[in-house]
């Protein structure tokens, strides 16, 4: 098969959709890559090193041209022009949040893998890398945006002794809620865990111990447990869904003063009613005196490690879909669920019950 790799466009999105040494099992197995020059530089990877594995550098025209194309994230709209009938394109979509994409795979009858809705016995493999990985950046970035300089309220989350330390509310118990706490309990901050699943809240507990608040999530709860944080981490996904608004208008005002508000999964809409997706380039704004953070590709940050963690799972699934086109997803039904449209379709169930005029 003829595999393209083109550069990413997103703001300050370094990540790469193979790395070398994929590309080096693909050729192996007789297929072509054609790799867009310079698309590997920021996690790492020279034009050298695909070349010395069998991979072709070449521009974002012919990378787009092949019949499968690997990504990161999702087309931009400059990126639409490069869709054509039948080309398989492997990468994350979240199209729960973005109808317009939606309706250009329908238009453009691509068949479109997403990575985030890949599904094994109820496992995300594709979504769990970067969930761990945003999981943790996420406490980074609310220590880094609590600082007066940045416009926080200057809250030290670890404190010192004699002063208490900072206050971190997660909202959802899944593995980027679980990833946050486990820095925020490292930084020495006081934690709370909010989910519905009580089941998960003893899971949790079984690993942090007394460590971590462990809240049942209702409007009550969620509300006292925002209002009083210094950040607030939201960490809710329902796959192919927008999650619930948890986070209200009316409750962020009654938050203080320069206190953090992250959304992890505002790729997929967010849990909260005042962020709206930023970038890295400018990752804030202040609304009601609370600085938001909503970067959707928060893993760009830490391209080097993220491109790895995301290769090391999807490496399996590229292969599988080299080597045998479409029927790979009658041979595998965790990839026959990451299919979200084909041949100008919208297939996936939730994003159906998302957009039904779109079936």
């Amino acid at each position: 098969m003829e595999i393209g790799v083109p550069k990413e466009t997103k703001d300050r999105e370094f990540r790469v959709g193979l790395m070398p040494s994929v590309v080096r099992a693909l050729v192996e197995q007789g297929h072509s890559v054609a790799v867009e020059s310079n698309a590997g530089l920021g996690s790492g990877f020279s034009d050298a090193d695909y070349q010395q594995v069998g991979a072709k550098t070449v521009d974002a025209d012919t990378a787009w041209a092949q019949q499968m194309v690997v990504k990161v994230k999702e087309p931009l709209i400059a990126e639409y022009g490069y869709l054509k009938r039948g080309q398989l394109l492997f990468t994350y979509l979240h199209l729960a949040a973005n109808r317009k994409l939606a309706e250009q795979l329908i238009a453009s009858e691509v068949q479109a893998i997403a990575y985030e809705s890949v599904e094994a016995d109820r496992h995300f493999p594709l979504l769990a890398p970067m969930s761990v990985i945003a999981g943790r950046l996420s406490i980074q970035f609310g220590a880094r945006f609590l600082e007066i300089q940045q416009g926080g309220s200057g809250v030290l989350l670890s404190g010192v002794p004699g002063v208490a330390p900072g206050k971190v509310t997660i909202l959802g118990g899944g593995i980027v809620g679980m990833e946050a706490a486990r820095m925020a309990i490292g930084l020495g901050a006081n934690v709370q865990i909010l989910d519905v699943n009580v089941d998960r809240l003893s899971y949790l507990e079984n690993i942090f111990g007394a460590r971590v608040n462990y809240l049942y999530s209702n409007s009550h709860n969620v509300e006292v447990a925002v209002t009083d944080a210094d950040l607030v981490i939201g960490a809710v996904l329902i796959p192919g869904k927008r999650p619930p608004t948890l986070v209200t208008k009316s409750i962020v005002e009654k938050m203080r003063p320069g206190s953090v508000l992250i959304d992890v999964a505002v790729d997929q809409g967010g849990c909260m009613e005042t962020l709206r997706p930023t970038s890295h380039s400018e990752p804030v704004y202040t609304e009601y005196g609370v600085v938001h953070y909503g970067v959707p590709n928060m893993p760009g940050a830490v391209p080097r490690t993220a491109t790895q963690a995301l290769n090391n799972a999807t490496a399996p699934y590229v292969l599988q879909l080299a080597n045998d086109g479409m029927l790979a997803l009658d041979k595998n039904p965790a990839l026959a669920k990451g299919l979200n449209a084909s041949y100008g379709q919208l297939v996936h169930p939730a994003l159906l019950q998302e957009f039904p005029d779109l079936g």
